[in-house]
């Protein structure tokens, strides 16, 4: 979707400062945070694209005053509400109400901590045949999603080449919606640094991002 959370050559907000010897975590609470993410990702109930775009549906002024761990957070606090898990009057008193509903998998103990940690595989057999080759030349569709898409703003309408075929993946357009897989072949695509940014961009560099074929159109 173009949302607030796509920001990839946007102006005007300053130069990305790097914190020397940064922590894993600033406050114990964004640790609590992430476990609580990978915890309730892991139970089934939603899977990382979901997760994905219950960020980048906050609202633009709530988005851009959050700290990285607060989006993780809101965007957990309202997928619970939404499906049910938690209720508004238990967020306020900051303690179950009620009975849990019951979890696809889990609960979980220690002992599955490392399991839960482990990130699923998101390759996929199919029996369609590439569109693309390494080495085509490629155009990236200047689509506007209403939804989820990791198709960003800043390539859409521009040329690139094809350098590497990842095989088929889970399709994050149609899965952050209803679960449905659709795998669909996966491409790293190499742009020239003026071809997105004009002729004055360093000509020595070269940006790549992976995409999706339904992305992509040969040029």
């Amino acid at each position: 979707m173009n949302g607030v959370h796509d920001m990839g050559g946007m102006d005007g907000f300053g130069k990305v400062e790097a914190e020397k010897n940064e922590p894993p975590f600033h406050e114990p609470w964004e640790g609590r945070v992430l476990a609580m993410n990978r915890a309730m990702g892991a139970t089934g109930i939603w899977n990382i694209d979901m997760s994905r775009y219950s960020r980048e549906v906050l609202k633009p002024a709530t988005y851009l005053a959050a700290s990285y761990y607060q989006k993780w957070f809101l965007g957990l606090r309202n997928m619970l509400l939404e499906r049910g898990f938690i209720d508004a009057d238990e967020l306020e008193k900051g303690h179950a109400l009620r009975p849990g509903k019951p979890l696809k998998r889990g609960p979980f103990e220690m002992k599955d901590v490392e399991r839960v940690l482990n990130r699923a595989k998101f390759g996929r057999q199919t029996n369609t045949q590439p569109k693309f080759k390494i080495g085509d030349k490629v155009r990236c569709k200047n689509i506007n999603p209403a939804t989820h898409t990791r198709l960003p703003r800043y390539v859409r309408g521009h040329i690139g080449i094809v350098e590497l075929n990842h095989g088929t993946h889970v399709y994050p357009d149609t899965v952050s919606i209803d679960g449905t897989e659709n795998p669909q072949w996966l491409y790293t695509v190499v742009f020239t640094n003026q071809e997105l940014w004009g002729p004055d961009a360093d000509p020595t560099i070269k940006v790549s991002i992976d995409a999706f074929e339904p992305y992509l159109e040969l040029a």
